[in-house]
């Protein structure tokens, strides 16, 4: 299971790196990014059920996303080190607050990616 899990995570990272290595600034790049962003947020457990272990199955995936859009570059690092928080903080509340942060900046970019 846990296995399949992970096969699952990271060829949802191979497709959303390979989506987002455009070269361009344009809104065609930029919606396709945010697409794949919103396909790899989906996997994993529940958010609200096991915010942990959501946050852990998010790592991987979301550092192995680029763009040259710098602002999206910026969010998706910051979200990536807000669910790290959450995994090594065990849920800590601080760490709760730093990915609502997070996604809030990253659903400025791309709304509805962020869960």
């Amino acid at each position: 299971m846990v296995r399949s899990r992970w096969a699952v995570v990271i060829g949802c990272g191979a497709v959303a790196l390979a989506a987002c290595g455009s070269s361009g600034h344009t809104s065609a790049a930029l919606d396709r990014t945010c697409q794949n962003l919103s396909a790899v947020l989906s996997d994993g457990p529940d958010p609200s059920a096991d915010p942990v272990g959501f946050a852990e199955a998010q790592i991987l995936p979301l550092r192995q996303v680029h763009t040259d859009d710098v602002s999206l570059q910026h969010a998706v690092q910051q979200l990536d080190a807000a669910y790290q928080q959450t995994f090594e903080s065990d849920g800590a509340a601080t760490a709760e607050r730093a990915v609502a942060t997070a996604s809030a900046h990253l659903d400025a970019i791309c709304p509805g990616a962020a869960p």
